[in-house]
């Protein structure tokens, strides 16, 4: 019964990637949700360990899996008991829009939607060293509105169990029309697109790392600051 009625709420369902590393950069995504947002909001970290200890994530970290929810993701269609819509969001993204702008994309045709890239990477490592890996649909599923009735082969068995280029390319579907297109505003890539394409983006992807790093502060130059900026708000003390 709590189930249904958690689904049966108002609030848009956002989940959003955590990795211990990228904390600050969470947070900052949070907020930022929230304070751009014109409809009430629930925000689930997805925390693979929790999953793990609850039985539901059984899968071993892989040399290629930059984050600890490269795969834990696809759970979202199983948290969300298979249905209604949900949205999904990696740690590493700063909002600047209403997120109910996206919410009401939704096309009941598709089973998700997202940004779909064109990213060829060209750098062979990205934050903290991690090894960039280059395959079709590269980023597609880091920024998905999820029609969680019609992702139903994302089990646990079958996302503990599946490839990572299976889950990303979305070889769970029976084929590509069953993915809608979201403009890329909601999707910008920091230093993979032309800076001149930020300046409408309702959303700051920094997958190649993000200024929450020692080494990478600097990244994406202007929305770097931008980024700072946020975090200083975020976190500020409120004074009488």
């Amino acid at each position: 019964r709590s189930k249904i009625l958690i689904l049966m709420s108002p609030k848009i369902p956002i989940f959003i990637g955590f990795d211990e590393r990228e904390r600050v950069a969470m947070n900052v995504l949070i907020d930022s949700l929230y304070q751009n947002s014109t409809s009430p909001i629930a925000i689930t970290p997805i925390i693979s360990s929790q999953l793990e200890k609850i039985g539901i994530h059984k899968r071993a970290r892989e040399e290629k899996q930059s984050t600890s929810f490269s795969f834990t993701r696809f759970l979202v269609p199983y948290l969300m008991d298979f249905r209604d819509w949900a949205i999904f969001i990696d740690c590493d993204v700063l909002c600047r829009g209403d997120i109910s702008k996206l919410w009401n994309l939704r096309d009941s045709a598709y089973a998700l939607m997202c940004v779909k890239h064109e990213h060829k990477p060209k750098e062979v490592v990205k934050f903290l060293g991690e090894k960039q890996s280059s395959y079709p649909k590269k980023n597609w599923s880091s920024l998905m509105l999820m029609n969680c009735e019609k992702c139903k082969a994302l089990t646990p068995e079958y996302v503990n169990n599946a490839s990572g280029l299976d889950l990303h390319r979305f070889n769970w579907l029976s084929g590509d029309h069953e993915i809608g297109e979201i403009k890329e505003e909601w999707n910008y890539l920091v230093e993979v697109q032309s800076i001149e394409n930020s300046k409408n983006a309702s959303m700051l992807h920094w997958t190649l790392g993000g200024p929450w790093f020692p080494d990478q502060r600097t990244i994406g130059g202007e929305l770097a600051a931008e980024w700072y900026a946020a975090r200083d708000d975020a976190f500020k003390l409120w004074q009488k």
